[in-house]
This record gives C-alpha cells, structure tokens and sequence, in this order.
C-alpha cells in the first residue's frame, strides 16, 4: 500500500522500495537552483536541454530533483504577499516541518530546504511579476495583461511586462506592439523601448523598433517610431540606469493621429537623436492587424523592407529599382506574391537563389 501525505498526495516508494540515493548538499542546491530556473521567465530549449543532461548524470539527481519538487508545489500554492513576505506565514513553517521527516534522506535537512524554498520562492514572485511575450518573424500574438491592457504583438517582436503596485512597465526589446492601454490613474503605463520611455494612463498607441531579423536585411531600419491612435501620450529620455540609445532631448506630448520617429544620425555618432513628427494615414500604419502591407506610393525599397519583416524568404534587389514606386494592399507573409506582383508592374526579372528571391532589372 502506497502511504500518503497530510495533503493527500501519494508518496510512492522508490524504485519498487529499495533506498533511495544518496544526495549531497552539492546536488540538493543544484537542484533547487533548476527548480527555479525552470519555472523563471527566461526558460528555452536550451535550457531544458542542460537540465535532461544534468538529471541524466545521476540517480541522485532525478531524486533530489523530484523531493524539491514537492517543495515547490507547496510554495506554489501559497499567496504572493507571503512569499513576498520571505516564506515566514504559518504555512512555509508547515511545509519545512513536513520535509524534515524526510527519513531516508542523507545530507542535513534544514540547509537543503532553506535553500530550495528560498530559491523557488523568489522565481515564483518573478513568475507572477514578470511575463515574457514574443513572435518570430510572420507571427502575430494579442495578449491580455492583467490590469485590463489589450497589447497586440506584431512579427519578430518581443516584450517583458512588469506590474505591480506603482506602475506598469513593458520592455519593447524589438519588434512592434499595438498597445490599448485599460486607465488606471494610479498607476502610469510605461513602455521602454531604444533609450525612450513612452508613458500613458489610458489610450491606444503604437511602439515600432528594428527586429531582431532586421539585421543585414535590405532595407534595415533605423528608427523608433511611436504612433498615438487616440488618447495622449508622451515621449522622453529613458530614466537614470536604462540603457541609452533613441530618444529626445526633451519631454514631447503627441496628439491623436502624430506619429513621432527617432533615428541616430550615423552608428558612431554621440549628437542627440534626429526627432520627426508627422501625421501618416492610419490605414497603412494599422495594416498588419488585418495581415496586410498596404503601399501608398512608396519606393519598391521601402515596401520590400516592409514585406521582408514578416517572411523568412527575403527579398532582394539588384540594380537600380529601388526607387521604382509601387501601391496596392500584399497578405504579409507573401513574398512570393509580392514579387510577383511588382514584377509584373514593373517588367523586372525575377530569380530565387541561396533561399531568397532576387528583382532585378531587365537585362
């Protein structure tokens, strides 16, 4: 008969009943450390490849990997202000007072626990305090935060979102988001993105910043670009300790329907951020919710620029064609259709080589 414990989970003996390895206090604080990497925000592929390999080494690791488990469940189940609170509620001393009839265990108990309940409880608060959010290139994600805050994720985007008591924080680390932000004038809305913080109570803007495919593509851009739908929303220097890069010099309120860009005058260059304003038509600024591109009489680089972010085929042009203008509404994605397309218009020659399709002039 399988004995259970005062929770009513079933404690199955070890491997048919033999003893149970043994485990150091090495193993134990390893074990606890995974437990909260595993459950943190920043968990990969990678990352659970290191861990199978880790376990693989060891019986004892599997096994002290499992008994910190039971730690976490229960850690898991408590409140946030207690664990906020460094685990000291009646119900952390309950659950350290279970583990230490540990009996079979080898290694001292109480240095393992505080370890692993200490560990697990700060990856829980970071779990519940911090949430991660990304795209790869041609993908799309819409989100829910908690406090109401509707935020629409383009392709090749990613986000950390932060909320707590005083404010909430969305990190733009690259990538485009669609922000419907719920009003809470308790706390401001607060999105850092390339040295600038654009802050808001309740409203609906854009944030866009080079993606992280960007990188050696035709057309790569240069610029952190800030659209207000409707609301207001200012747009200043990222506070002391952010990381520097795109922003004004000074404080710049938008008004509904102001788009502001911000782009380094060259990559060495220490001279403030060249800032323009304008006031772009939204259909083709809010194409990409309803997955489209849609060109107004743009320069075919600007539109291949554009269509390249959302496929993992680029397109690239030789010769003089980039200044060719092109119109009309593509499905994102499509850069096969895009091609042909401006092909067609244009009577340009087109080549697929090395995974990307070539456009070039008729020879």
């Amino acid at each position: 008969m399988v004995p259970n414990d005062r929770q009513g989970r079933a404690q199955k003996p070890l491997d048919g009943g033999r003893e149970p390895p043994v485990v150091t206090r090495r193993v134990a604080e390893e074990a606890a450390a995974w437990i909260a990497r595993l459950h943190g925000p920043d968990r990969s592929a990678e990352m659970d490849r290191k861990f199978r390999e880790w376990v693989s080494r060891s019986p004892a690791h599997g096994y002290a990997f499992e008994r910190c488990t039971d730690i976490w469940t229960d850690v898991a189940s408590m409140k946030p202000e207690q664990i906020v609170a460094g685990m000291a509620g009646a119900k952390a001393r309950d659950t350290l007072a279970r583990e230490r009839r540990w009996q079979r265990m080898r290694w001292p108990l109480g240095a393992l626990l505080a370890v692993s309940v200490v560990v697990a409880a700060y990856a829980l608060h970071r779990w519940l305090a911090v949430a991660v959010y990304a795209t790869e290139v041609g993908g799309q994600q819409q989100v829910l935060l908690a406090d109401g805050t509707r935020i629409s994720l383009n392709t090749d985007t990613r986000v950390r979102v932060e909320l707590d008591s005083a404010r909430r924080t969305v990190s733009l680390d690259a990538g485009e988001v669609m922000f419907e932000v719920a009003k809470d004038p308790l706390r401001p809305f607060v999105v850092r993105a390339g040295g600038s913080e654009v802050i808001a109570v309740g409203t609906v803007f854009s944030v866009r910043v080079p993606g992280r495919s960007s990188e050696g593509r035709e057309g790569r851009e240069a610029a952190l670009a800030v659209a207000l739908i409707e609301g207001a929303v200012t747009v200043q220097p990222a506070s002391a300790g952010q990381e520097a890069g795109m922003a004004p010099q000074q404080r710049i309120t938008l008004q509904p329907g102001e788009r502001i860009r911000l782009a380094q005058p060259a990559a060495a260059s220490t001279a403030p951020a060249v800032v323009q304003i304008d006031r772009p038509p939204l259909e083709p600024l809010l194409a990409w919710k309803q997955g489209k591109a849609i060109f107004e009489n743009v320069s075919l680089g600007d539109a291949v620029a554009e269509m390249n972010r959302y496929s993992p085929t680029s397109v690239v042009l030789l010769g003089n064609v980039a200044s060719l203008r092109v119109g009309g509404a593509y499905d994102i994605g499509d850069a096969r259709g895009f091609v042909r397309a401006v092909a067609e218009l244009h009577g340009l020659q087109v080549r697929e080589q090395a995974g990307r399709l070539e456009l070039a002039a008729p020879q």
